[in-house]
């Protein structure tokens, strides 16, 4: 027992009384810091809104192309002047909880936190509608741990300041509603010209379900989408209590008188901006918020002079048709693939449709060089094939099923023809040949290589272009022609900066060898025949002052023209958008148009020929019997072009039959007529 007391009566070592200081001073530090964090949630002032600036969408040399804050309608009310069912539909599918938490829902933010880190990212929201508007007027839309700490801080700060009512008023004038509009009261004029305080149930479930997506769930983009996330916002109303199920139902069926969206004024390159911003949220993952207030610089690839001259080009061509009557333009820098002019139709403020990106149009026969581009690549066939230009009857697949193609208005050589005379002439027949040989699949694999992703069937229809595609995607594709077998994937946006000049996207453009320079070379000397005499592009060869390839193509509600210098490759589609057919004088407004626009837009470019690589060979040969040119041939002689190691090797002079030919040939003949004779005995 006395040995026992002793040791409790054993004063303190150093290191003890070193331990117990520390443990103070930590508590008292916490302390100070617990006091000092109350005292700023309580006292502490909020700091000043965000300003909106305008994002400006630029060309290549720095020219304003659009301003994205352009129209932005906001007008403030009291939450009085605001219906109540907007109000319960708001807080039904944003924020159920908002009148029982302090700003920060801490079981949704404990679940918001698992899920990201189980999926190691930053995508889960649950943020409440004091959240959101602190994020709004404090802060940016990155998605980081620190930009969510300072959120749930300003948000306790708001919920300090003023009272549940007064935040929801802020946040209803606060929150964007989609073109342009911020605010309830300027979202119900622009939806349904009313004020907010006039507005239905099922109006105002249809308001508040689009500031989620404003994109997605707009009624003048999406109908459908916004339709069924306004049935959403009625089943969380209906989960709550806010109403009862006679009333979601009649709701849900409740046919609206949505207001059309007013005119905008006239811009440059309208279709290119809003490809432009979709590319920015939708690929690159730009806040749309930030995309139209941030103040942000979108650096693009398109330059206004070339967009200027596309425009101008196809509203000469389209003048004096059909008021109907619709065309689209695209124009890419092989080189790069940065995309030079876009015009996706006759006129943005009656139809915002970007048709450069219809996935519904036939390319008829603009898709052949593709198919050629896959039968030189195999050998299956050269320059020098020849195949007869007459109606023909072609079996395929396992159960022989019968094809029949024709040519455009009967028209057929009724002879052997070859490659270049079918490409310039666009011959039907000779194209079924050659996908026979080659087989559709081998196409296929070719067509995606080049940069088609549209769904293409392996039948021998494919060889005429029976399968959709866009203009975009065959741009692409002739690209490669143009680049020495080269593909760059085509971009429009180079950069993209804050307010501040921050980098926040930078574009690294990168190439990839599809085919052959030799292959590209060949393909592109034999599209040059497309604008010689006889050739489908003919008739505006006048107009081109340089080295041209290209394709035409068309179809009954299609006319196509595809073309390229090595500086740029530009399509040209002309026709209806509801698949009625055009005429024959509409369909031949598109070579025009591309002539047009290529020599305007390549005006200050010195003109160049397409550059010969090695691997190929060109020779002297006689265009009848397409045999190697010699002194004693009859015919003409023609320079033709072809992979190396698939040229004509023998002279039309030494073909020519001697005594001996003749007696081999006829006992061959003999002997193939007695096979036949004993296959028929037995």
């Amino acid at each position: 027992m006395e040995e026992k007391e002793s040791i409790e009566q054993r004063p303190l070592s150093q290191w003890g009384k070193m331990r117990r200081r520390v443990g103070w001073l930590t508590l008292l530090v916490l302390l100070a810091l617990a006091g000092t964090g109350l005292l700023l949630l309580r006292y502490a002032p909020l700091p000043a809104g965000a300003t909106m600036q305008s994002t400006q969408i630029v060309d290549t040399n720095g020219q304003v192309l659009a301003s994205l804050q352009d129209g932005v309608h906001r007008q403030i009310v009291k939450l009085s002047d605001i219906s109540p069912w907007l109000i319960k539909a708001t807080i039904a599918v944003e924020d159920r909880r908002f009148y029982e938490h302090a700003g920060v829902d801490l079981h949704g933010l404990a679940r918001a936190a698992w899920v990201d880190m189980r999926n190691m990212s930053k995508q889960q929201g649950a943020s409440t509608l004091t959240q959101q508007l602190a994020r709004n007027l404090y802060l940016s839309h990155e998605r980081t741990w620190t930009r969510k700490l300072k959120e749930a801080w300003y948000a306790a700060r708001l919920e300090q300041t003023y009272s549940k009512d007064e935040i929801l008023e802020l946040y209803l004038n606060q929150i964007y509603y989609g073109h342009g509009a911020y605010g309830a009261e300027a979202a119900s004029k622009l939806y349904f010209n009313k004020p907010a305080k006039q507005l239905t149930l099922a109006e105002s479930a249809l308001l508040a379900g689009i500031p989620k997506g404003p994109r997605y769930y707009s009624p003048h983009l999406h109908l459908a989408d916004s339709q069924t996330r306004q049935r959403k916002v009625l089943q969380a109303m209906l989960e709550i209590g806010q109403l009862t199920k006679s009333q979601a139902s009649r709701a849900a069926k409740e046919a609206l008188n949505i207001r059309p969206l007013p005119d905008e004024e006239e811009r440059s390159a309208p279709y290119f901006a809003d490809y432009v911003k979709k590319i920015a949220i939708e690929k690159i993952g730009i806040d749309e918020r930030l995309m139209n207030e941030g103040g942000l610089t979108i650096h693009t690839t398109l330059d206004a002079r070339i967009q200027e001259a596309a425009e101008a080009n196809v509203k000469k061509g389209l003048k004096g048709g059909s008021t109907e009557l619709q065309a689209a333009l695209i124009a890419i820098d092989p080189r790069n693939g940065y995309i030079k002019a876009m015009v996706g139709g006759r006129n943005y403020r009656n139809n915002q449709f970007n048709r450069v990106f219809a996935h519904t149009r036939q390319p008829g026969s603009s898709f052949k060089p593709i198919l050629y581009a896959t039968a030189l690549e195999q050998h299956s066939i050269t320059p020098a094939t020849r195949y007869r230009s007459e109606p023909t009857f072609f079996y395929f697949d396992h159960n022989r099923q019968i094809y029949r193609p024709s040519n455009y208005n009967n028209h057929y050589f009724n002879g052997e023809i070859s490659l270049r005379q079918a490409i310039a002439a666009s011959d039907n027949i000779y194209a079924v040949n050659t996908i026979m040989q080659v087989g559709p699949e081998a196409v296929i694999t070719m067509a995606h290589k080049l940069g088609i992703t549209s769904s293409l069937k392996a039948v021998p229809s494919l060889a005429l272009g029976t399968f959709p595609v866009s203009p975009f995607e065959m741009t692409s594709a002739f690209s490669v022609f143009a680049n020495e077998g080269r593909r760059a994937e085509p971009i429009a946006i180079t950069s993209i900066r804050d307010s501040n000049g921050k980098i926040l996207y930078e574009a690294h453009p990168q190439e990839e060898q599809i085919i052959s320079p030799a292959l590209a070379y060949v393909t592109t000397g034999l599209m040059e025949s497309v604008f010689d005499r006889g050739g489908t592009g003919h008739r505006v060869a006048n107009l081109l002052k340089r080295p041209m390839a290209g394709k035409t193509g068309t179809t009954d509600s299609d006319a196509w023209i595809v073309g390229y210098t090595t500086e740029l490759t530009t399509t040209v589609w002309v026709g209806y958008d509801r698949g009625r057919s055009i005429t024959s004088s509409e369909a031949h407004r598109a070579a025009p148009i591309f002539a047009q626009f290529m020599e305007s837009a390549l005006i200050d470019t010195p003109s160049h020929v397409f550059p010969v690589p090695e691997g190929v060979v060109s020779v002297y040969m006689d265009p009848t019997t397409t045999l190697l040119s010699a002194p004693g041939c009859t015919g003409q002689t023609v320079l033709e072009t072809f992979l190396s190691g698939t040229e004509p090797t023998q002279s039309c002079a030494s073909s020519e039959p001697t005594p001996e030919k003749l007696g081999e040939q006829a006992s061959d003949h003999h002997t193939l007529w007695r096979k036949l004779r004993n296959w028929w005995r037995k």
